[in-house]
């Protein structure tokens, strides 16, 4: 059993790792990797793998399609900010604050919208 955490640890880290250098290159090419999702396809794969259970894996796929719609407004505050000129932690805090109450809203919205989760 730790060899398949190891492995899966291993797997994880080299995306990462590989987008990075990418985009160290290029941050067209480091962008449209990045944008793939890797690290939602893993996830499937590693929930499978573990469990079995598809309807496990259809609702982890459920839940990113409504959630991503948070995690949107990083990648328009970010580079916004940073185009006004504001210095990069600062502009990385505020779209990070942004984002998260993004996400509290619509964790709170879609159950009133009939949408679960």
């Amino acid at each position: 059993m730790p060899w398949q955490f190891i492995f899966k640890v291993v797997v994880t880290v080299a995306v990462i790792i590989v987008v990075a250098e990418i985009a160290k290159r290029s941050s067209f090419w480091g962008a449209v990797i990045a944008s793939l999702p890797l690290t939602s396809l893993l996830a499937f794969v590693w929930l499978y793998a573990d469990t079995g259970n598809t309807q496990q894996v259809a609702g982890l796929a459920r839940g990113i399609f409504w959630l991503v719609l948070a995690s949107l407004p990083l990648f328009a505050l970010l580079p916004a900010l940073l185009g006004a000129g504001w210095h990069f932690w600062p502009s990385l805090l505020a779209s990070c604050v942004v984002t998260v109450g993004a996400y509290f809203a619509l964790v709170w919205l879609l159950p009133r919208v009939g949408i679960q989760l």
